[in-house]
């Protein structure tokens, strides 16, 4: 075998980047930071950067998400994830000239929460802002949507993860609060997958599902009417049957 020469491979960079969801008014938006430098300055993108030489990947994931919008995000593999936000790995992209400066490589990450607060920019993001993804996504072409290298595409593949795992895993409770009610539950559903459902329907399948949903204790009125029961994530991480997405 010849001696490995790494001098003989072109160095390239790595970067994260971040789909960061939430359902706000009850529209699922995203996360959006207008990019205070060069390359595409003054256009909108996802939050993220270049992962450092001492750091792992979701490491860099939370530490972009803070420096760029005052916000936190926790693995819930993690014990202690105090503000119950989900944080995977999405999807790798790596086409050459998805970034004018270099070769860059980007490792996207999906991150799931409750009604999130109003970010605050950081780093290099001039402002930052949620916006209802049908917005983000109604213009397939990068720059006349707005959107900065190829965060469109990464956009409409996170959308698609969240609109897929709701179906088979308990990932939907992720936009919910410690204790919610299933009304909330399933407005998080419509919210997320763009279409109406029927409340008796929803709240026989959910109430049904071993594991799903347990009852938290006490009732609220926070949406109104009747004071509605209050339930908390049970120990399901996969639903059966699953909870099929409506054809549109």
């Amino acid at each position: 075998m010849s001696p490995y020469d790494p001098s003989a491979y072109p160095p390239f960079a790595v970067t994260v980047d971040l789909v960061v969801l939430t359902v706000r008014r009850h529209a699922l938006c995203a996360l959006v930071v207008r990019r205070g430098e060069q390359p595409f300055q003054g256009r909108w993108a996802l939050p993220g950067g270049f992962v450092r030489g001492d750091e792992d990947l979701a490491a860099a994931a939370a530490r972009e998400l803070s420096e760029e919008t005052g916000l936190c995000a926790h693995d819930p593999a993690e014990p202690g994830a105090g503000n119950g936000a989900h944080l995977e790995q999405l999807a790798t992209y790596g086409d050459p000239k998805r970034d004018p400066r270099m070769r860059v490589v980007s490792v996207a990450h999906l991150v799931l929460a409750p009604d999130l607060p109003a970010p605050r920019a950081g780093g290099d993001a001039n402002s930052a802002r949620w916006a209802p993804v049908d917005e983000l996504l109604a213009v397939e072409d990068e720059a006349a949507s707005g959107l900065a290298f190829d965060h469109a595409r990464i956009l409409a593949d996170g959308v698609e993860r969240a609109r897929s795992k709701i179906e088979y895993s308990s990932l939907a409770t992720a936009f919910c609060p410690p204790a919610f009610t299933v009304g909330e539950l399933r407005r998080v559903y419509e919210a997320v997958w763009g279409v109406a459902l029927d409340p008796r329907n929803f709240h026989r399948k959910v109430t049904g599902t071993p594991g799903f949903l347990v009852p938290g204790g006490g009732t609220t009125t926070r949406q109104g009417g009747r004071p509605a029961q209050l339930f908390r994530a049970g120990g399901a991480t996969l639903l059966n049957p699953p909870m099929l997405r409506p054809e549109v």
